[in-house]
């Protein structure tokens, strides 16, 4: 299979707003591969005690598992569990600035469509999620960021089978029209 004809779909947004069980239901759906969160891994042992570093290491993670998994993509769709421009929003938020080799790579690689998560679910506590009263903020933030690339996105909201027929009626528009 040409990779190049593979379409790149990208759930993304602030914590605790459904990414994985939206990247995992329309992977289902459309019978191809999800790439899931590398940092959900790496962050396991952290206790919250992110450096630079390991920013940098999720970065290297996520791309290399997206590199491993698009062989395996299906239907001429990969679903990405979140992109490196998760690594650029975080680095920019507890360390004041991205290193070059993440944003250079952000503005080089690209994804045909991003479904952006919306902040209207409930809150759920989870070991690996930490900023619970700043979703709004991160929200904007994440809208500024696609903006800036000129990337071609939609706000995902509802909640339970809603967001999920939502984001499969998203995605099933813009092939529709292309």
């Amino acid at each position: 299979m040409n990779n190049n004809l593979i379409k790149k779909i990208a759930v993304v947004g602030p914590e605790s707003t459904g990414k994985s069980t939206v990247a995992k239901f329309l992977a289902d759906q459309f019978n191809t591969v999800c790439v899931p969160e590398y940092a959900r891994y790496y962050c396991e042992d952290l206790n919250k005690q992110y450096t630079l570093q390991d920013e940098v290491n999720m970065y290297h993670g996520q791309r290399a598992l997206e590199h491993a998994l698009l062989p395996l993509a299906q239907n001429n769709m990969l679903v990405c569990d979140t992109t490196i421009l998760t690594v650029k929003i975080w680095c920019d938020h507890l360390f004041g600035d991205t290193p070059k080799e993440v944003t250079d790579e952000i503005k080089r690689v690209k994804y045909d469509y991003y479904l952006l998560m919306d902040i209207d679910l409930p809150w759920e506590d989870d070991p690996l999620r930490d900023f619970p009263q700043q979703r709004e903020h991160f929200m904007a933030v994440w809208k500024k960021e696609l903006d800036a690339l000129g990337a071609s996105y939609d706000i995902i909201s509802g909640t339970g089978h809603e967001r999920l027929d939502n984001s499969l009626h998203a995605i099933n528009s813009i092939w529709l029209t292309k």
